[in-house]
């Protein structure tokens, strides 16, 4: 079977063995490995082994088992000695949302009270009246087909 990669893509290089990582689990489909850069103790990463930038080049099925696995790796966490009391699941798809390596991924973050990381958002001037958001639902609803 052919992977797919990019040469110059360092989470294809991980998953190639040409740069290093913690794995914590690997299957035909996917690699887990701890994230470099780690915004709390224990931040994993789940990643496909084909290079696939962002969230729509992902199969229906490759995404979802991408969240079985984070699912099934937040249960874990809270049974290491890292004692997670929450998980954040984390998918940025896109620079503008702050995706940095262009090979989707999740992050699968634990989370303790007080941890320090935090998600910050600004919701001054936004239009939310219910004529609005029925518009956008609409919308929303059209391009799903």
């Amino acid at each position: 079977m052919s992977i797919m990669q990019e040469p110059h893509c360092i989470f294809c290089r991980i998953v190639g063995g040409d740069a290093p990582a913690s794995f914590v689990h690997e299957d035909e489909d996917l690699v887990v490995f701890m994230d470099i850069n780690p915004v709390t103790a224990g931040h994993l990463l789940v990643v496909p082994r084909e290079h696939r930038p962002g969230l729509a080049d992902l199969t229906p099925e490759l995404g979802a088992r991408m969240f079985q696995v984070g699912r099934e790796l937040g249960a874990a966490l809270r049974t290491t000695e890292i004692q997670a009391e929450g998980i954040n699941l984390f998918l940025a798809d896109g620079a503008a949302a702050f995706q940095t390596v262009f090979h989707a991924h999740l992050h699968v973050i634990p989370r303790h009270r007080g941890d320090g990381f935090r998600l910050s958002l600004d919701r001054r001037g936004i239009d939310s009246s219910r004529a609005r958001l029925d518009a956008q639902a609409a919308s929303i609803s059209a391009a799903l087909g």
